[in-house]
């Protein structure tokens, strides 16, 4: 549900992110530190020992992994688990996460141990756990940052210098398609991922559309030569169609397995969305994907409209 380009953005840049520099940190995407150990039997006393052994060291592995760090900000400590700090850095990236999504892609489907670590991440006031309400009969558990879960991901440098921080809720109203967006990056980061290629950055539609936003607003001389705002979209790897920019809800960043810097830009189609707009989002290049209960009626629309895209589910 990409808003409009040339709209204004609400968002207060001071609170809700952050993009001020901090040390490089790139981070690949790894397996939670405490997968259960090994269930096969061992044959005979040699691979009892050797067993033995192994599983000892996966308990040193789980007990190190369980033992908790401390983190500094200002003049508190926060005492938290690899596990409690990743969750911290993946909501900051998203602004907003359905519970159920991080259980399945933060904890391996270990809902146990996620909701653990997330009471005690919003005992510390690290995160907001909440349950809102999407339609008259549906409700979603989702968590985002506090302004404190915010500072400690900036005090730290968990995160790449030029990964955007957020906190709090922006739209309440657009929570589920926000929240879908966590989602949405798992699913191409994990076809990245099987190409070779590893994803190093994501941004979210508030920083494209404020950035571009400035580039537009100091184009006032130039306001009406289409050559000018097709400078302003290469700049930002957009394109113009139909005299304006299309702006994706999702772009993700990743090198490629020769090391080449990509990105690739991805859109949330919704049954709302009306055939121009998918049309124009379609032109632009983007990835379009769909909930699975809406794609049928996507696909029904390009074709009928005869526009040259595929919907993927989500």
């Amino acid at each position: 549900m990409s808003r409009d380009a040339f709209s204004h953005d609400p968002q207060d840049t001071r609170d809700s992110r952050d993009t001020s520099a901090s040390r490089s940190v790139r981070q690949r995407r790894s397996p939670l530190p405490d997968a259960p150990a090994s269930r096969n039997p061992a044959p005979d006393a040699a691979d009892r020992s050797d067993s033995t052994d192994a599983r000892e060291q996966q308990s040193t592995r789980e007990e190190r992994s369980d033992s908790r760090r401390a983190y500094f900000v200002r003049d508190r400590a926060y005492l938290l688990r690899d596990s409690e700090m990743h969750s911290v850095k993946e909501i900051g990236k998203f602004r907003v996460i359905a519970v159920p999504d991080l259980a399945k892609y933060a904890y391996g489907g270990n809902r146990e141990r996620m909701d653990e670590d997330i009471r005690r991440l919003a005992r510390h006031s690290l995160v907001s756990d909440k349950t809102v309400e999407i339609s008259q009969k549906k409700t979603l558990r989702i968590v985002t940052l506090t302004k404190a879960g915010h500072w400690l991901l900036k005090n730290t440098n968990q995160l790449p210098d030029d990964q955007p921080i957020y906190h709090g809720l922006l739209k309440p109203r657009e929570v589920r398609h926000d929240a879908d967006l966590y989602r949405l990056y798992q699913k191409e980061a994990a076809r990245i991922e099987r190409g070779g290629g590893r994803p190093v950055r994501v941004v979210l539609d508030y920083e494209l559309k404020r950035n571009l936003n400035r580039d537009l607003a100091r184009m006032a001389p130039e306001k009406d030569d289409p050559n000018a705002k097709e400078r302003i979209a290469e700049k930002h790897g957009l394109q113009v169609v139909n005299g304006k920019i299309p702006v994706p809800d999702l772009r993700v960043e990743y090198e490629t397995p020769e090391l080449e810097l990509r990105h690739v830009d991805l859109e949330l189609a919704t049954r709302d969305y009306k055939p121009r707009a998918m049309a124009a989002k379609a032109a632009a290049g983007f990835s379009l994907y769909g909930r699975s209960e809406d794609t049928s009626r996507l696909r029904r629309v390009l074709d009928e409209r005869e526009i040259t895209a595929r919907i993927l589910t989500l």
